[in-house]
């Protein structure tokens, strides 16, 4: 088994749309409608076939109460992994992205945390056991 396809739910997907693209750099997969349901995902650049990310309209009371509460509690909607956090964070800083955590220490890994303007919070993760 392979993990093909995960979800964030997003407030509103234009702009979550623009955010994971043009701030984080992922690359738009999917895009198409039928009727008011709208099927939108990206991928990273680096691994087109790899995994999808869809985001989701939080347009149901399930969603939306998952992702503020999640988002009040300060969790993570979702983690990515780099190679480079220092890089990554500048590059991402420089598009318009805002840090609510730095790149901080923790056991195992560097993290950093930013908003995704569409109301989750998103970590960043560089392993230490990947590092040479």
């Amino acid at each position: 088994m392979k993990i093909k396809l995960t979800t964030v739910y997003v407030d509103d997907q234009d702009r979550a749309l623009r955010f994971y693209t043009e701030v984080l750099g992922f690359t738009k997969k999917a895009d198409f409608s039928n009727g008011s349901f709208r099927w939108l995902t990206v991928t990273s650049p680096d691994e087109p076939g790899g995994t999808e990310l869809q985001l989701a309209l939080s347009d149901n009371p399930a969603a939306r109460t998952y992702q503020r509460a999640m988002f009040q509690q300060g969790q993570n909607a979702v983690m990515f992994h780099t190679d480079d956090i220092k890089a990554d964070v500048e590059r991402i800083q420089a598009r318009g992205g805002e840090f609510i955590m730095p790149p901080t220490d923790v056991t195992g890994a560097i993290i950093a945390r930013l908003g995704d303007t569409c109301g989750n919070v998103i970590q960043l993760s560089q392993l230490k056991r990947w590092q040479a």
